[in-house]
């Protein structure tokens, strides 16, 4: 069975600009993240290759998985894929990428989330838990009952995601998630290797 992270750094430079997506793994990766998570939605296919690849090199051991975009998480040698309903479908991803790569698919309901299990998924990132300011296009807030349902619906890992914060990250946990997913959290914070650390923190309680 394929070891799923418990918390999920996604590397952003649209919400700050003061660190690279290089930058930020690396920071994330010494506070104790155990996956890294890139996304970029801007910027044409040869330079977002050029990232993942740097990013790569970046997380050393720590797995890395690429946001929307399985052409260049195959160009970059990643560990893995995160999908979105409207993204490339999991089954073709999974075709491409074997049965050893890491592939996350959102899902913001049951049948969603059975969907990408049935379709190869290895965890479900669910959410937005709470409001998030990272994403216009989250969605209705979940909150924790939706996540305990969620939870107890599905025999796959859970990765809450939205509004995760050192404030109540470990409620989250308590809720049943596998593990979380932030953005603001680490990208945003005046030191993003401490913020790390701290949910790492968190997480471990």
């Amino acid at each position: 069975m394929k070891k799923i992270g418990k918390l999920h750094v996604i590397t952003d430079v649209v919400l700050q600009d003061r660190f690279s997506h290089v930058a930020l793994a690396k920071m994330a990766v010494a506070g104790g993240a155990d996956t890294i998570q890139f996304r970029q939605k801007e910027g044409s296919t040869r330079a977002l290759i050029e990232t993942a690849i740097a990013v790569k090199h970046a997380c050393g051991d720590v797995p890395l998985i690429v946001n929307d975009r399985v052409d260049v998480a195959i160009a970059a040698e990643a560990d893995g894929v995160h999908l979105g309903q409207d993204d490339f479908p999991i089954k073709k991803a999974r075709d491409l990428l074997g049965e050893d790569a890491m592939i996350g698919g959102t899902a913001k309901t049951l049948a969603q989330a059975r969907q990408c299990i049935e379709q190869g998924a290895d965890y479900i990132g669910f959410g937005p838990i709470y409001a998030t300011g990272s994403k216009s296009d989250a969605g209705m807030v979940k909150g924790l009952e939706d996540l305990r349902e969620m939870v107890s619906g599905v025999n796959i890992p859970i990765i809450a995601i939205g509004g995760i914060a050192i404030e109540n990250a470990g409620e989250v946990m308590r809720a049943g998630a596998h593990g979380i997913a932030v953005i603001s959290a680490v990208c945003c914070q005046f030191d993003p290797t401490e913020a790390t650390q701290r949910l790492v923190d968190q997480i471990q309680k």
